[in-house]
């Protein structure tokens, strides 16, 4: 691996740029909206229609870009990940309408979405349209133990295509692979879901039945269990038809570094395509860290090209890539959607000079922050002791990228202080703050970035206690 390059502080960063750049950081980011301010990623230009970048899966076109349907609107304003408010299927409707008139034609869910809702409101938004006019795929989300029995997986397959208002699905993913069970055994995980109960088998003869067109998996964790699975591919024992893998330019030589359990989207991405399984990519702006990056970062890309988003970046990036399918983001606001089909209507594919320079001058300047690697996916969710914990790690990383982490001896010291007290009881109510972590370890094996999380608990409560004592 290269040797990285020395950063430099957001302060001195700014210091050379100029003070006007901190009037121009709120355009460039994709922030959560307020009432006053639905969101802060700017677009200025429609999307054109009939511009759409189109990949091949099979004997279908799909469409470069593909909806995660996971962070639906809700009628409270806020992604259904983040809110108890039902789903705004209107909104929904919206959405869903306005991607397909500009081309976009791949919907992902998944029964585990949105606490179990997002199959019927992904259901209802596409049954108003010919089947024919989109792809949809999900997944096999047997995680619990009691969902392992041949009987019940079957049964949340048969209810995914009733949800759906279906008679086949365009692709079915075993989902998540490669994450462990409570013993820490992604093998173990693995067989009790998909094996040993001959769920598998089963599934191959839905393919043949018409009932799935393409059979694939989602990988996180365990990369023995990924190389398997293509062993197996190689062996003609079960043939993958295509495969969803988290891939963008932080994690295409970071992801290892910055969580030991994950994998380098390079390794994933190389061996799928020498193999000619088509990709379909997850995490293209990792959680929203990519289009939410350190403000210094923020305004090196914004030289580089000043009409470009800053999450432009990495959808270019993700869909540049030969044997790329589909592109997923979940999109909750109409801004995003729009912002996100100007990149592949038609896609500009980076050339060499570009991803270079998102390999060395932008994703080593990311990796100096430090950050925590949590992608809010809320995987870890609910914590058995009512902890909020991706909300914790997002204020603590928000203030951490934005140079804002109070540092004892600094001359702003007790404001940087008082603002991120104040906005930790603000982002996090306190009988959902770190301090009452017990450390059970219940989220750790739940994590797809392998995230100590009960550690980091640990250390931010330490942190916010320093705070709280120092006046």
């Amino acid at each position: 691996m290269k040797e990285k390059k020395n950063n430099i502080s957001r302060r001195s960063f700014l210091k050379k740029m100029g003070a006007g750049v901190v009037a121009t950081s709120a355009v460039m980011t994709a922030c959560k909206p307020s009432a006053n301010n639905p969101t802060t990623t700017v677009v200025t230009q429609e999307p054109p229609k009939g511009k759409m970048t189109m990949r091949t899966l099979g004997d279908k076109q799909v469409s470069l870009l593909g909806y995660g349907m996971m962070r639906l609107p809700t009628t409270d304003g806020t992604a259904a990940r983040e809110s108890e408010a039902p789903i705004d299927q209107e909104q929904v409707n919206r959405l869903v309408d306005y991607a397909m008139d500009h081309g976009l034609n791949m919907f992902d869910t998944s029964p585990a979405y949105c606490k179990g809702d997002s199959e019927r409101v992904t259901g209802i938004a596409l049954s108003r349209h010919p089947r024919n006019s989109f792809l949809v795929s999900t997944k096999l989300s047997n995680f619990a133990p009691e969902t392992w029995g041949l009987k019940e997986s079957k049964e949340m397959f048969e209810n995914s295509l009733k949800q759906l208002q279906v008679d086949y699905v365009d692709i079915l993913l075993l989902h998540g692979i490669g994450m462990p069970d409570e013993n820490g055994d992604a093998l173990a995980a693995f067989n009790g879901r998909f094996m040993d109960n001959h769920l598998l088998d089963w599934l191959v003869e839905q393919r043949a039945a018409g009932r799935i067109n393409n059979l694939g998996f989602s990988y996180h964790g365990d990369i023995k269990i990924f190389d398997m699975l293509l062993q197996w591919h190689d062996e003609g024992r079960y043939h993958w038809d295509i495969v969803l893998i988290e891939l963008n330019y932080l994690d295409w030589h970071y992801a290892n570094e910055i969580n030991e359990r994950n994998t380098d989207a390079e390794y994933l991405y190389e061996e799928l395509h020498k193999r000619n399984i088509p990709a379909l990519i997850m995490e293209p702006l990792l959680g929203g860290r990519l289009s939410n990056v350190p403000q210094p970062v923020a305004v090196e890309l914004k030289r580089k090209d000043p009409d470009r988003s800053v999450a432009s970046w990495a959808f270019r990036y993700a869909g540049t890539r030969e044997g790329v399918a589909s592109v997923l983001s979940g999109m909750t606001y109409m801004e995003h959607l729009k912002d996100n089909l100007l990149s592949y209507c038609p896609l500009e594919p980076l050339d060499e000079e570009e991803m270079e320079f998102l390999h060395t001058n932008i994703a080593e300047e990311i990796v100096g922050f430090e950050t925590i690697p949590c992608n809010d996916c809320k995987y870890c969710m609910p914590c058995p002791y009512g902890i909020n914990i991706p909300a914790v790690f997002v204020h603590y990383n928000k203030c951490k990228n934005e140079g804002r982490l109070p540092m004892p001896g600094s001359e702003d010291y007790a404001q940087l202080r008082r603002e991120f007290l104040i906005g930790y009881d603000r982002s996090v109510p306190r009988l959902r703050q770190a301090n009452h972590c017990i450390g059970c370890g219940r989220c750790v094996s739940h994590c797809p970035q392998g995230i100590d999380i009960p550690q980091e608990m640990i250390k931010i409560d330490k942190y916010v206690e320093q705070l709280k004592q120092s006046e």
